[in-house]
């Protein structure tokens, strides 16, 4: 701060060195002027100098540390009172700027309050013809036509679920209830959305849970198993996708592998990525790049870890490391 006021002062610095210079240069060449005492006068200019320099900057440099601030709280009323021309030219301009920013901001929010619940209400009432469309396909005969019929809705569904519980995630705070969940129940659920889908590809499923229970709110659990066993499917051809739990240092582990095509080592990092889908395979149009995205800002607040491996052309292997059951004393009492 020192470095930097010295710096934008440095046109008063030069004056004053040049003028007391220039005393001292003429008194030199000038015999009849003695030196002693215009020495004297250049000292305590220079002295008062140096202290009024200190009295600006101690107090310029709390106005400027105010300044600094105001761009993380938006609140004028902090600086302190403005002495000079020019502190008073800025704090009107920062104080006008920050009332404009505060409607702004207040509009904005008030719109995107009403956006997203425009768009939740739209979404519910699209899953009253979705269902009824569901039914109608399940009375159709033409097995084949039903298949392909039963896996668009099933597409369609999915896209609906995934852009629902992306406008709730923001307050999914809000939305927890945590409790002992069963793994089994919840599986068999997304087993049963799927099953069309997985009949289409020859997918299986191996069930192997040693630890059946988990402390966690059973929807978002749902929800973020729903991407992971849909990202599984979606990239397995003709095999099984085997689910295992077990217990390790008190926290459960549950893993969801596949055989399917795999993900590049240099992508791996990046799969929770918003938006990212491959570097590799540009030509897959059906991949958003959301599903792994939003499974991982849903596991953050519920204290689940997601971890990812997998080998090119082999598969992939999720696992939710679920928390200790003391890990839930701070979130249950903040619920």
């Amino acid at each position: 701060m020192i470095r930097k006021y010295i710096w934008e002062r440095k046109s008063w610095l030069l004056f004053v060195i040049a003028m007391e210079l220039l005393f001292i240069f003429v008194a030199v060449l000038d015999e009849a002027i003695p030196l002693s005492p215009i020495l004297y006068m250049v000292f305590l200019s220079s002295l008062l100098f140096i202290i009024f320099v200190v009295i600006r900057y101690q107090r310029e440099v709390k106005f400027y540390q105010k300044l600094q601030e105001w761009d993380n709280n938006l609140n004028v009323t902090d600086l302190d009172y403005p002495v000079a021309p020019f502190e008073k030219i800025v704090a009107e301009s920062l104080s006008k700027q920050a009332d404009l920013l505060k409607e702004s901001s207040s509009d904005i929010r008030t719109a995107m309050e009403q956006e997203k619940d425009d768009l939740l209400s739209w979404i519910h009432e699209v899953k009253t013809p979705l269902t009824a469309m569901h039914l109608i396909i399940e009375r159709m005969e033409d097995k084949m036509l039903k298949s392909q019929l039963k896996y668009e809705w099933l597409r369609i569904h999915l896209l609906l679920d995934q852009q629902l519980h992306q406008k709730r995630i923001t307050f999914i705070e809000n939305d927890l209830y945590i409790e002992k969940v069963d793994l089994e129940s919840i599986l068999f659920g997304e087993f049963k959305t799927l099953q069309s889908w997985c009949i289409q590809k020859g997918i299986g499923f191996d069930l192997d849970l040693v630890e059946a229970e988990v402390l966690s709110d059973a929807k978002w659990l749902a929800f973020i198993l729903r991407q992971l066993l849909t990202n599984a499917v979606k990239y397995s051809e003709a095999s099984e996708i085997m689910i295992k739990s077990r217990m390790e240092n008190e926290r459960t582990i549950l893993s969801i592998q596949d055989f399917g095509r795999g993900i590049e080592a240099k992508d791996l990092p990046r799969i929770f990525e918003r938006g990212f889908t491959s570097t590799v395979d540009h030509h897959d149009n059906a991949s958003t790049g959301m599903g792994l995205y939003l499974a991982k800002k849903a596991a953050g607040p519920l204290l689940i870890d997601i971890q990812a491996g997998s080998i090119r052309g082999e598969g992939t292997t999720f696992s939710l490391v679920f928390p200790r059951k003391n890990d839930f004393v701070g979130i249950m009492e903040g619920i």
